[in-house]
């Protein structure tokens, strides 16, 4: 019998790992403790609509397609989208972001009164951003010396002062614009991660890079569909997936995990050991031994409210994704770190696949996908939380489309943290394991390995380099270069 690695946990992060681990020679065992895999890449059908349950943006498709045969990769479709993202405000026309840089910077310059200059510069200082940090902070491991000893990584070094560490997103946008609302349009990116961008270092604002310079898409069959191709790869080469399986033990020997015990009483005997749960939930409840203290310390990311409605109607004024912007974005986030609720101008997000996938939704519909930031769970009454954000939303896509939305609500059903929390494990419901709103962030993440156990290693949101498609994949390819190979 070969060398055997078990996975815990099949979240995108947990799939990819699997690939990699496979690969390398293990004979890999996946356990889920929910019914399918996918993590937060959920599905479900209601009356004739179709709802992807969490993540809605795609980028980077590249990291996927290298997970895959070539075979596979033909039948990976993914759809390049025109617009990146429809903006509203209550009180101006709306603008539509174009995925074609000069494009987007002419209809912006034009838009919000900005030299066309100024934001090409901006744009290509957030390349800048991606080349210097992407070898330091994205595609290694923060925590090996190795990292920062290579070419790019001294390379990397040598170049931080060029990074504006210590300005914060919003205070490096004021000094290069004048218009609030282009300024808004770029601190929505500190989202993205779970942060404040009035707290977050300009350091994130490598992120429109990212989707300006590889695009937005959509898989035609849904964002399901990410998991679904990977999961098709893991089993193709081997991979075992047991599912309902709830890890209640770890059995530990000396400085090394020598067993993992589910629910159903067996021991599953590991050589690798990669966690795909909360760094935190995982030290807690399965480790069974305090969490480390940067870690437990490190502000948890925002959540997320999500209404999944059917409407009876169509909007042509909609587009895949839209945001409905608040008219005072600083003290929203206020609200949402410091007061933990939302303020009553809250920033919606409404993400429409049935757009470019028509038969998510029935004839002459639409499946409407959306989305508030709100706080983590921190005690709150979700049930009333819930039912006011309800209000505030409707009464801001009715002041925006300047209708009333209510009667052609068809089907209905919501996450919030209390329920993120309960169905992915994520500490308090947060979507990101811990927010960006320290320059030093980065470094009070759970590192990809631990020095308390030689063979146990993470992946997933909630560990370097951070939540997001994109970024749980480069986690388990940081993975795929720091576990030995199965003959090693």
């Amino acid at each position: 019998m070969g060398k055997q690695a078990v996975v815990i946990g099949s979240g995108i992060a947990g799939l990819a790992s699997s690939v990699h681990l496979a690969r390398k020679g293990y004979q890999v065992l996946v356990l889920e403790r929910h019914a399918t895999f996918g993590g937060k890449l959920g599905v479900f059908n209601s009356e004739g609509y179709r709802f992807d349950m969490g993540p809605s943006l795609f980028t980077m498709p590249n990291f996927v397609y290298d997970l895959l045969d070539d075979d596979l990769s033909k039948q990976f479709n993914i759809h390049k989208l025109e617009t990146l993202c429809h903006y509203f405000w209550d009180n101006k026309q709306p603008f539509r972001a174009h995925s074609n840089l000069d494009q987007f910077v002419k209809e912006a310059s034009q838009y919000f009164y900005e030299d066309e200059h100024k934001i090409k510069s901006f744009l290509e200082k957030s390349k800048l951003v991606y080349d210097i940090t992407s070898p330091v902070f994205l595609e290694n491991s923060l925590h090996k010396i190795n990292t920062y000893l290579s070419k790019t990584g001294i390379k990397g070094i040598a170049n931080l002062w060029r990074l504006d560490m210590f300005k914060t997103m919003n205070n490096s946008l004021e000094q290069r614009f004048s218009s609030d609302k282009l300024i808004q349009l770029f601190n929505r990116y500190a989202t993205y991660n779970g942060s404040n961008p009035y707290q977050a270092p300009a350091t994130l604002n490598v992120i429109p890079h990212l989707e300006f310079h590889y695009g937005a898409y959509l898989p035609k069959k849904g964002m399901r569909a990410i998991a679904e191709i990977i999961y098709e790869q893991a089993t193709r080469l081997g991979v075992e997936f047991k599912f309902n399986s709830t890890v209640n033990n770890v059995r530990k020997k000396s400085d090394q995990i020598v067993g993992i015990q589910d629910n159903s009483g067996v021991e599953y005997p590991c050589d690798i050991c990669v966690s795909d749960v909360d760094a935190k939930v995982l030290y807690r409840n399965l480790l069974k031994t305090e969490v480390p203290k940067k870690i437990a310390k490190a502000e948890n990311s925002s959540s997320a409210l999500i209404f999944y409605w059917g409407i009876s109607k169509t909007f042509e004024n909609l587009d895949v994704h839209n945001i409905l912007f608040s008219g005072n974005y600083r003290e929203e986030f206020n609200h949402l770190f410091k007061y933990k609720t939302i303020q009553s101008d809250p920033t919606v997000y409404i993400h429409i696949s049935s757009k470019a996938i028509p038969n998510d939704a029935p004839e002459g519909c639409e499946n409407w996908f959306v989305m508030i930031n709100v706080p983590h769970n921190d005690g709150q009454d979700w049930e009333a939380f819930r039912a006011k954000a309800r209000e505030k939303i409707i009464q801001k896509v009715n002041t925006v489309l300047q209708t009333d939305i209510s009667p052609l609500i068809e089907t209905e059903d919501y996450l919030d943290p209390i329920l993120i929390e309960q169905r992915t494990s994520s500490d308090k419901g947060s979507l990101y394991g811990s927010s960006s709103n320290d320059r030093m962030s980065a470094f009070f993440r759970q590192a990809n390995f631990t020095s308390s156990y030689k063979n146990l290693y993470f992946c997933g949101g909630s560990v370097h380099p951070g939540g997001g498609i994109p970024l749980c994949l480069l986690g388990a390819n940081i993975l795929n270069k720091i576990i030995p190979d199965a003959e090693d």
